[in-house]
């Protein structure tokens, strides 16, 4: 069939597990394993970053940049939250292309520290996100490619169709209802539902990056990961998705998992918010 075209699943197959190996061994550590994992990281996709826009991450503009990242992941981690902001929004000096990246990665970043080591069940809280996106990937892939059909946004991203776009968001549901059982905190269909929103934020990020990929004329953000290109390439629907699971732990009950809030939550966070 014309959707069928597995080559690239073995190597995918392989970095996946090295990343699977080495995300539970940080996520179940915590700490300075989990904190200083998300630093590095964030300084690696602003690498990336600078190579996509053309600015060698080695010159001193790039480093500059890369920097910017690094400190604000290093901030969070040392429990200066109150100074993070100042390096989104001071990345300006970048230029608005760069001080945009610089924003996604900082705001998925720290969303991620945030989850693990700040929010009421941190170790679940990540096991969720991350399991709701990488479910959602992996569902589009193999729907994608064993029914194939009319293409999502062929100009953005001509792999992408729209039969693997809905066997993604079925597949982020089914992992966000499996997920939500295990702890034992109840709230299952909540977690479905937002599970839904979190695979619909995530494959907007990921459509996100291969539109900026487009523009710039690259395949990949990088080559680090065998079958999936870059960091970029890999936590793009991480980053988006990620910010939106911290936003509902801050409007979750004390003890409760952020997929336990409800429209009762979302009122009261709307009305804390409106009230100043």
């Amino acid at each position: 069939m014309p959707g069928r075209d597995w080559r690239d699943l073995r190597p995918r197959l392989l970095s996946a597990l090295a990343l699977i190996i080495v995300a539970v061994l940080a996520i179940s550590l915590g700490g300075y394993a989990y904190g200083l994992l998300i630093v590095a990281t964030m300084a690696g996709m602003a690498a990336e970053g600078c190579a996509l826009f053309s600015l060698s991450p080695r010159s001193w503009r790039g480093a500059l940049f890369v920097a910017w990242s690094f400190c604000a992941g290093l901030s969070a981690f040392c429990g200066r939250w109150e100074a993070t902001p100042a390096f989104a929004m001071t990345a300006f000096v970048f230029g608005p292309p760069l001080w945009l990246m610089n924003a996604v990665i900082v705001a998925g970043g720290l969303s991620l520290m945030w989850l693990r080591l700040g929010a009421d069940c941190g170790v679940w809280a990540v096991v969720f996100v991350i399991a709701v996106v990488v479910s959602s990937d992996s569902a589009a892939y193999v729907t994608g490619r064993m029914i194939g059909g009319p293409k999502l946004a062929p100009r953005i991203s001509p792999g992408k169709t729209r039969s693997g776009a809905v066997g993604g968001l079925l597949g982020a549901v089914v992992a966000g209802f499996v997920v939500a059982t295990i702890p034992g905190a109840g709230f299952a269909v909540r977690g479905a539902g937002w599970a839904l929103l979190l695979g619909i934020a995530a494959q907007a990020g990921d459509l996100a990056e291969s539109a900026v990929k487009r523009a710039r004329g690259v395949k990949d953000s990088g080559r680090l990961l065998p079958g999936h290109g870059g960091l970029l390439d890999r936590f793009d629907a991480l980053l988006a998705a990620a910010p939106l699971a911290a936003l509902l732990s801050l409007l979750a009950k004390p003890g409760l998992p952020f997929w336990s809030v409800g429209f009762d939550g979302l009122a009261r966070g709307l009305g804390r918010f409106l009230g100043g």
